[in-house]
């Protein structure tokens, strides 16, 4: 068993979150003691785990607290659950994929400022070329 501050430290995660992910039905299981202090087990730790999972690829509350009570629903909602996993991972692939190209842009950039630096100039011949076809080509050359 852990308290709203262990649990806290070990995810990361603001005891104010916490209270509110509480309060908004997102952790219908977690229990109570006798002086009303919530009191977290492995199986909150894990819904946490998977809620913040979510958060990240940004799913909304709304949308997560609904995969919760389709679980709670049981296995006739196992096509709804299937089906938003599926969205969301589709949605996730296109995240990495636009990110992944900002970080070549950047890593161009970087680069080239690296270079320009250390000349002393940003107006060498060729540079922006040479460095376009190391950074913001690569996907063609594979």
């Amino acid at each position: 068993m852990y308290s709203i501050g262990d649990i806290s430290k070990m995810l990361n995660i603001s005891i104010s979150t916490l209270r509110y992910y509480d309060k908004s039905g997102l952790l219908p299981l977690v229990n109570r003691n006798s002086g009303n202090i919530r009191v977290f087990d492995d199986t909150d730790v894990e819904c946490l785990k998977m809620i913040e999972c979510l958060k990240n690829t940004g799913m909304p509350l709304k949308d997560i607290k609904q995969f919760f009570e389709w679980c709670e629903e049981g296995d006739p909602t196992i096509d709804k659950r299937y089906e938003l996993f599926m969205y969301q991972k589709e949605k996730t692939e296109k995240q990495i994929s636009l990110l992944q190209d900002a970080l070549k842009r950047i890593s161009y950039k970087c680069e080239f400022y690296r270079i320009s630096k250390e000349n002393g100039t940003t107006n060498l011949p060729g540079l922006r070329e040479e460095l376009a076809m190391k950074f913001l080509n690569q996907d063609t050359e594979k």
